[in-house]
């Protein structure tokens, strides 16, 4: 259907990528977007709106890429089994190193917060941080997550029951 632009298909257990010109563009767009934006915090004005026109081309770039893996994957038929196994194995991945960086993170707070040490003062929060009040605007935002995770997933069981009507309610 598109061999034009994608080539011919050959089916093997591995994805071979071919050469884009994505990865180039999405580099290109990405310092358009540190020196717009490092343009802008130093007051330079005439590259202030290049970190504009990156962003716009990263949202095109990024629409444009997807497009293709979809291409690829349905209608070329490029991602056979082992593909999608080693596609769902990088999301794994993926998401276990997101949940142990943020176990050093939080790891990072809770030491310095139990045990402050002498470059600190010994106490916590140190001294000349501002104290946030944590039943003000915290915890509205908490309560908006939660509710929000209970309705999505209200949602989901009522849509998987087969209660259309009754699970879109709860989405809108």
């Amino acid at each position: 259907v598109f061999s034009w632009y994608f080539g011919p298909v050959v089916r093997q257990p591995f994805h071979i990528v071919r050469l884009r010109p994505w990865p180039v563009l999405a580099r290109m767009c990405a310092a358009a977007i540190l020196l717009g934006g490092v343009s802008f915090f130093h007051g330079i004005s005439g590259y202030a709106r290049l970190g504009l026109l990156g962003f716009i081309g990263i949202v095109f770039i990024a629409f444009c890429w997807w497009r293709d893996v979809c291409r690829e994957a349905t209608l070329l038929g490029c991602h056979t089994n082992r593909v999608v196994r080693g596609v769902k194995l990088g999301m794994v991945l993926f998401i276990t190193s997101e949940v142990i960086f943020f176990f050093g993170f939080f790891w990072a707070f809770y030491h310095s917060r139990l045990v402050p040490c002498g470059r600190l003062g010994c106490v916590w929060p140190p001294i000349g941080v501002e104290v946030i009040d944590p039943f003000g605007v915290p915890l509205l935002n908490t309560l908006v997550l939660l509710s929000s995770g209970v309705l999505v997933t209200l949602s989901h069981h009522r849509l998987m029951g087969g209660r259309r009507v009754s699970g879109l309610n709860y989405l809108g």
